[in-house]
């Protein structure tokens, strides 16, 4: 028996990274899961990874998958997405808000169109997303809606600033978006808690090396030894979106203190252990 037998899941960002690692460990555990990406096919984007191959991948395995190719940036495709998953399979049981958009650039320098695509990627793509999958929770009384946030919402802290304190620039947009993911978390979670629907948030401990992250220069390469594998990520988006709802719902953490907790892991690293988390995760 799986921890998500039969259950429809839709995961966003689901062709390359930690979004593919969680749709394969969420099919390995019985879910139906709807990959949901803009690159369809290898080739389509200028990093490895597409909805095919995390398809080809699940399905290998024995699991249940299929594929909507999506800019979750238009809210009209956001709609389609959520249309065409449940033709798919039916009713939405856990949403996973992975995908993620940022440029790192300074403010000053930042191109309006990107960072309004930004902000529509980040944090308008999970509150449509929500909206469009709660009338299929709240209709049975249950549900998980588990959104992926990053270290980066940590701010650089109160004044005075004397210069060097952020290490890695431009994130402002980045951190900004995800701190309001963490803010949205919780009041969601405070909302649908009657209803029966959890909703929670985790951010990974340490940088996962992916190919976002080594194109960022984040991380030193995909085999960076320093860095978090995306199966820890995974792993803890699992017990967010399959533990009770009186034991999670509303709570913002961090992968490794989370799988600390449930003994997947004996030692923790990072963010929650090693460095203060957000204000959100204390709370």
């Amino acid at each position: 028996m799986g921890k998500l037998d039969g259950k429809v899941v839709i995961v966003t960002g689901s062709s390359r990274g930690i979004g593919a690692e969680i749709a394969r460990v969420f099919a390995s555990e019985g879910g139906k899961v709807v990959c949901v990406a803009r690159t369809l096919k290898e080739g389509d984007h200028q990093f490895q990874g597409s909805l095919e191959t995390t398809l080809k991948g699940i399905k290998d395995a024995g699991g249940e998958a299929t594929a909507v190719a999506a800019n979750i940036s238009e809210p009209t495709e956001c709609e389609d997405l959520v249309a065409k998953a449940r033709a798919a399979y039916g009713p939405i049981d856990v949403l996973v808000n992975n995908a993620a958009l940022t440029y790192f650039l300074p403010v000053k320098d930042y191109p309006l169109n990107r960072w309004m695509r930004s902000w529509a990627v980040n944090f308008h793509a999970p509150f449509l997303l929500s909206q469009l999958v709660l009338p299929d929770m709240i209709e049975r009384g249950s549900g998980s809606i588990v959104n992926i946030s990053s270290g980066a919402a940590i701010g650089p802290g109160s004044a005075p600033y004397d210069g060097s304190l952020m290490t890695v620039g431009g994130g402002t947009c980045y951190g900004a978006e995800k701190a309001a993911l963490e803010r949205f978390t919780q009041g969601l979670a405070a909302e649908v808690y009657q209803n029966g629907v959890s909703v929670t948030c985790f951010s990974p401990s340490l940088v996962v090396p992916t190919p976002g992250t080594v194109h960022h220069k984040l991380v030193r390469g995909i085999d960076d030894p320093d860095g978090e594998p995306a199966e820890y990520m995974a792993k803890a988006a699992l017990i967010l979106a399959t533990e009770p709802l009186d034991k999670v719902s509303g709570r913002v953490t961090y992968s490794q203190v989370l799988l600390k907790e449930y003994g997947v892991i004996d030692e923790a690293k990072g963010i929650g252990t090693q460095i203060q988390g957000t204000g959100y995760s204390r709370i």
